[in-house]
C-alpha cells in the first residue's frame, strides 16, 4: 500500500520544482515490498515536528522527502538543514527546491542548538542546501552552528553533511574543519559516469579531494560519504568509488536505493534487492571502511547516532584492552 509520503511526492512535481518543468516526464515505478514504509503516526513524531516548527527550523527529512522520517522523528532524531530551504543547484535526483535563496539568518545556529538540547540528542547531523551565491559557500554558518551546539549541548557529537564548496577559497573548508565536528560527511552520490545527468553542478574528483583535504587537515575527524544505487551504475563502478574513497582515507560509507521524488526527476533504473545491498556491504567492509550501512532505505543520516555510538564504544574497548 502506498504511503502518504509517496502521494505527496507525486502531487508536488511542478509547483515545487519550476526549474524542472521543461524536463520530460519519467513515470514513477511501483515500489517493491522491501521499499514501502508506514505513514508516521507515533506521538513523539508529532512532538518532534512541533519542536521544529517552534524553532522555525528546516529539516532535510522533510525537504528531501526521506522515507525514514516516521521512524527517525519517532525516536527524536532529525537532520537539521541550515541556510534555508532553497538550493542554488538543480540535481536531477534531489527533492529540495531550487531558486534564489534568502539571506542567511544569523540566529539560526542558536535555534538549531536549542532544538538539539531540547531533543536531548546524543548525536546530531547538520546539513545544508548548496549556497553557491555565498562567497564562502556557507562555511562560516556551518562553523557557527557547530560552536553553538557545543555550547548548548556539550555531550552531543556533531556530524556535518556539507556541500562541495566548489570554486570557493580553501579557507572555506578550513573554517569548517577548525570548528572540529566529530564527523565530516560529504556525499559523492553516484559514480563518475552519471555526474553529467545526475549531479551536473558538481565534479566527482573535486568532491573526492574535499574529503581527502579534511582528513589531511585534521586526522582526528572521521570522514564519511554516501552513494545511491539504482541509477544505472554497475557493481564494478561502485567498487571503484569505494576504492577512491578509501584512497582518500574515508572512514564511513552509506549506500541506499535511489527513489524518484517526482515525474520530473531522474528515473529509477532498477530497484536493487536487499541481498545485493548485503553483498555491497561485505565488499565495503573488505576494503577497510570502519562503518558501513547498505540497505534499500539507508540514507546519509539514517541511524547515524546509533552507528557512531557503536564505533565509539568499540574504539573505547580496544583502547582499554591495549591499556
Amino acid at each position: 500500500m502506498s504511503t502518504r509520503l509517496e502521494i505527496d511526492h507525486r502531487s508536488a512535481a511542478t509547483p515545487r520544482h519550476p526549474e524542472k518543468v521543461n524536463r520530460p516526464d519519467n513515470p514513477i515505478q511501483r515500489k517493491p515490498a522491501w521499499i514501502r514504509v508506514k505513514a508516521p503516526t507515533h506521538p513523539i513524531y508529532h512532538e518532534t515536528r512541533a519542536l521544529m516548527r517552534e524553532n522555525r527550523l528546516v529539516t532535510v527529512c522533510e525537504e528531501a522527502a526521506c522515507p525514514n522520517i516516521g521512524e527517525c522523528w519517532s525516536q527524536r532524531h532529525a537532520t537539521m538543514m541550515i541556510m534555508g530551504e532553497t538550493c542554488t543547484r538543480a540535481c536531477s535526483f534531489c527533492n529540495v527546491a531550487t531558486g534564489v535563496p534568502k539571506a542567511l539568518d544569523a540566529d539560526e545556529p542558536n535555534r538549531v542548538a536549542d532544538a538539539v538540547a531540547k531533543l536531548g540528542l546524543k548525536h546530531v547531523v547538520v546539513t545544508s542546501v548548496d549556497r553557491d551565491d555565498l562567497a564562502d559557500g556557507g562555511a562560516e554558518h556551518f562553523a557557527q552552528t557547530i560552536l553553538a551546539i557545543r555550547a548548548a549541548a556539550p555531550e552531543t557529537t556533531i556530524e556535518v553533511l556539507t556541500p562541495d564548496f566548489l570554486r570557493k577559497p580553501d579557507a572555506a573548508l578550513d573554517r569548517v574543519v577548525e570548528a572540529r565536528p566529530d564527523v565530516f560527511n560529504h556525499n559523492l552520490e553516484t559514480v563518475p559516469k552519471l555526474y553529467p545527468t545526475i549531479r551536473p553542478g558538481a565534479r566527482y574528483y573535486h568532491s573526492l579531494r574535499l574529503l581527502d583535504r579534511v582528513k589531511s587537515r585534521d586526522p582526528s575527524i572521521f570522514t564519511k560519504s554516501g552513494l545511491m544505487v539504482g541509477l544505472g551504475e554497475t557493481k564494478a563502478e561502485v567498487g571503484q568509488v569505494m576504492d577512491d574513497l578509501r584512497s582518500a582515507e574515508v572512514d564511513f560509507l552509506t549506500i541506499g536505493q535511489y527513489l524518484q521524488p517526482t515525474v520530473k526527476h531522474a528515473a529509477v533504473d532498477r530497484f536493487v534487492p536487499p541481498e545485493e545491498f548485503e553483498e555491497l556491504a561485505r565488499m565495503a567492509r573488505g576494503k577497510g571502511f570502519l562503518l558501513v550501512s547498505a540497505t534499500p532505505l539507508t540514507r546519509s543520516s539514517y541511524h547515524a547516532d546509533r552507528d557512531f555510538a557503536s564505533l565509539r564504544d568499540a574504539r573505547a574497548a580496544l583502547l582499554a584492552r591495549a591499556g
